[in-house]
């Protein structure tokens, strides 16, 4: 791994906004928020294919945080879905199902960033609206450690596994994510 890494709690300027909160208030009631690093990168190279290649990390240690946006009885429930590089998200399935929603899809971008306070490849489960639940395949929590978004484009942060089934409205799912070829 070619990554510099720092205490995150250490600085927030490399931090989405939300983010820095999340871990900041996390740290007030636990030590876990202590374990979480940030690494400065190359915001060009924030994308996940490219940021693994460039940064030497295997893709099973870096997991994507996507937002769904789920339609039950005309209102739109927001979930975020944490699943491994070398998976995606059963949307259509596990999650809409999940949800108790008739419909789920990717939550729309513009809505995404304004909602989260985050930018666009750099979202992350630390720091999202209180009431959205935290899906978290578990081959993620399985892992020694992943590296996932800061909130911003120009940061990652590495985090335990198991530490992020700690996050506010985290739920741990099994087959959350899927195989990428049979998406």
């Amino acid at each position: 791994m070619s990554l510099e890494l720092r205490p995150a709690l250490s600085h927030p300027e490399l931090l989405a906004k939300p983010v820095a909160v999340a871990l900041a208030e996390w740290a007030t009631g636990s030590r876990d928020a202590g374990q979480v690093e940030v690494a400065e990168i190359d915001p060009e190279l924030a994308d996940t294919a490219a940021f693994c290649r460039h940064y030497e990390i295997p893709l099973e240690k870096s997991a994507n945080c996507v937002i769904v946006a789920g339609k039950r009885r005309g209102d739109t429930i927001f979930a975020a879905c944490l699943v491994t590089a070398v998976t995606r998200a059963d949307v259509n399935g596990l999650v809409r199902n999940r949800l108790g929603a008739r419909k789920a899809s990717f939550a729309p971008v513009e809505e995404t960033l304004a909602a989260t306070g985050m930018e666009y490849g750099g979202i992350t489960p630390i720091g999202l609206p209180p009431t959205w639940p935290v899906l978290i395949d578990s081959a993620v929590v399985q892992q020694p450690y992943v590296i996932i978004g800061s909130g911003i484009r120009g940061s990652k942060l590495l985090v335990p596994g198991p530490l992020l089934a700690r996050l506010p409205a985290a739920e741990v799912v099994d087959g959350l994510g899927i195989p990428a070829s049979t998406v």
